[in-house]
């Protein structure tokens, strides 16, 4: 099944990029700016050709994508990973396991934790979301070279390796 094409924004070349009122702050926030805004305009595209076509949730989808990526997870792991709240993903796993898209498992060495894992068709759905993901990438990054999509590759796990174990400074109280 391929996703449906996104709309194409016209690309601007960085030269071309209009002025904004970051170029005059400290690099370092121009930076965490731009990056935030990348993680909350994914979303559209995600949602709109990734998720929905598969009849997903956004937050259903991520969870996927997580079990399906990183194995068995519990909710508070979910939470932690995705930057969700935890009662959205307790919702979001009450809907997947009401679409048999997910099961329970015993975790041997903590009876407390409860894990999920991708069921047989839980596997079968993203399996299936791999190509709307691919497709999804390539009109994201149609003007990316190898060099520049192996490049933000590095750039982009660099630095989720540092924010994974992120924990905020003490307060100056």
């Amino acid at each position: 099944m391929r996703a449906p094409s996104l709309p194409r924004p016209s690309v601007k070349s960085p030269v071309d990029l209009p002025r904004n009122t970051m170029d005059d702050v400290d690099p370092d926030a121009a930076l965490l700016v731009d990056v935030l805004k990348l993680a909350t305009f994914v979303g559209a595209p995600l949602r709109g050709g990734v998720a929905e076509p598969l009849g997903l949730a956004p937050t259903d989808l991520r969870i996927i994508l997580a079990l399906g990526g990183d194995g068995e997870l519990a909710g508070h792991e979910l939470s932690d990973l995705m930057g969700v709240p935890p009662m959205n993903v307790s919702r979001a796993l009450v809907s997947l396991r009401a679409k048999d898209l997910i099961e329970p498992v015993e975790d041997p060495h903590n009876r407390r934790r409860k894990p999920f894992r991708l069921s047989a068709q839980g596997q079968a759905m993203f399996a299936r979301s791999v190509p709307a993901m691919a497709e999804m990438g390539r009109q994201l990054f149609a003007d990316f070279g190898a060099r520049d999509r192996a490049a933000f590759r590095r750039a982009a796990a660099r630095l989720l390796a540092r924010m994974t174990p992120w924990e905020a400074p003490p307060s100056a109280d």
